[in-house]
């Protein structure tokens, strides 16, 4: 991570200022080298983390006064333990934390961080420096070199609630998401608040009106009158967040399949036809596993009704995809996915879906079913999975 936060914060610059070993670990504040004394009365040293709360790469006021501590529980120079800065539901969900303290300021929040980390360090280091006096949490070592991070921000919002491991495990995905439509961009939404490493966008159209109103987000008036290219105006938005966007501007044709070289996960969120089969046709002869995505609405007795279809395909497991699953015919009467109507919450429904799927596949939630065919039927609200995996 960038050391923007250690420069703007005046609550990190004074910790690092005055020595500690700090550093910043996915959304977690890591002071390492902290002495304390462990039960067989010996010193030893181990690691405060502590949750983060910030705004712009600024830290605010902490929002609570929880540390883990990665390293024994520590005890007073007797060997007893601390007991009185347990936390009291013994829960432990910050990054390797092998305990958790629960100390409340008299004020009951902390000022800052470094009130809070300091407090910390005088309450585990306190009997080490009776037992081995002159030994101090102010090492002034250098610490390692900073992680480049897809984000232009820490993303506190993993690793604060323990599931920072879990995130990981999308750091290496290079996503293709083909369609930037109502679906595709809510896809889009998601995807961008993971580390994946990049994030391909593929559609040829120009943003107009009725795109804003199914698609997240709200350009103003003067952005839709310049007719930006899907792909432009979407990139645009989440370039905000995260870095590795590239925006091509062209529907995937013959031409320019190549540019699917290099994929490692795919969002299909385009009609069916011809360009939709070269897509999957292409992804098959690549290796690379992908999630497709459909909606049909019918305008019935003066109310909507239909399905959302979402169709995963991996490696080894792909004949469903050509038994009927997903459609390449391009439109028909009979067609129910090929039904142009569509609203934003559908649309965003329909995302989840995907993104959850994608999410199974790579082990970050569980999956008992290993579907590869799910629909959602609005008017029964009904969820059935198909076509599990071997």
């Amino acid at each position: 991570m960038s050391q923007e936060p250690f420069n703007l914060s005046p609550d990190l610059k004074r910790l690092r200022e005055e020595g500690y070993f700090v550093q910043i670990v996915g959304g977690l504040l890591l002071m390492r080298d902290v002495p304390y004394v462990d039960s067989q009365n010996q010193v030893r040293t181990g690691t405060l983390i502590s949750s983060l709360n910030m705004a712009s790469n600024i830290t605010r006021q902490p929002d609570d006064h929880v540390c883990g501590f990665d390293g024994d529980f520590p005890c007073n120079a007797d060997g007893t333990r601390i007991s009185q800065i347990a936390h009291p539901s013994g829960n432990v969900p910050m990054g390797t934390s092998k305990c958790a303290f629960s100390s409340r300021p008299p004020s009951g929040r902390y000022d800052n961080y470094y009130h809070k980390m300091t407090t910390y360090v005088a309450i585990l280091s306190g009997p080490a420096s009776v037992l081995k006096p002159g030994v101090t949490a102010r090492t002034f070592r250098v610490p390692e070199a900073d992680e480049a991070s897809v984000f232009n921000y820490i993303e506190t919002a993993s690793d604060r609630v323990g599931i920072g491991e879990l995130t990981a495990r999308l750091q290496n995905e290079t996503v293709a998401i083909i369609g930037l439509g109502g679906t595709g961009s809510y896809v889009l939404d998601f995807v961008a608040k993971t580390p994946a490493r990049e994030i391909h966008l593929f559609d040829g159209d120009e943003f107009l009106q009725h795109n804003a109103f199914r698609a997240p987000g709200a350009p103003s008036l003067e952005e839709l009158r310049v007719a930006p290219k899907k792909v432009d105006y979407l990139k645009g938005i989440y370039a905000k967040m995260h870095r590795n966007i590239v925006a091509h501007s062209v529907a995937i044709a013959p031409a320019n399949i190549n540019l699917l070289d290099g994929v490692t996960f795919a969002f299909i969120c385009i009609d069916g036809g011809e360009s939709k089969r070269l897509v999957v046709k292409r992804l098959e002869e690549l290796n690379v596993p992908f999630v497709d995505t459909g909606m049909g609405l019918e305008l019935v007795d003066g109310t909507l009704g239909g399905i959302l279809r979402v169709t995963a395909s991996i490696p080894g497991q792909r004949d469903h995809v050509h038994s009927g699953q997903i459609s390449f015919a391009g439109g028909g009467e009979k067609d129910i996915y090929s039904s142009n109507i569509q609203v934003a919450d559908l649309n965003a429904l329909n995302a989840i879906m995907a993104i959850v799927k994608w999410k199974k596949i790579r082990g970050f939630y569980r999956d008992l079913e290993r579907e590869l065919h799910s629909t959602y039927t609005t008017d029964v609200n009904m969820l059935l999975n198909e076509d599990n995996a071997k």
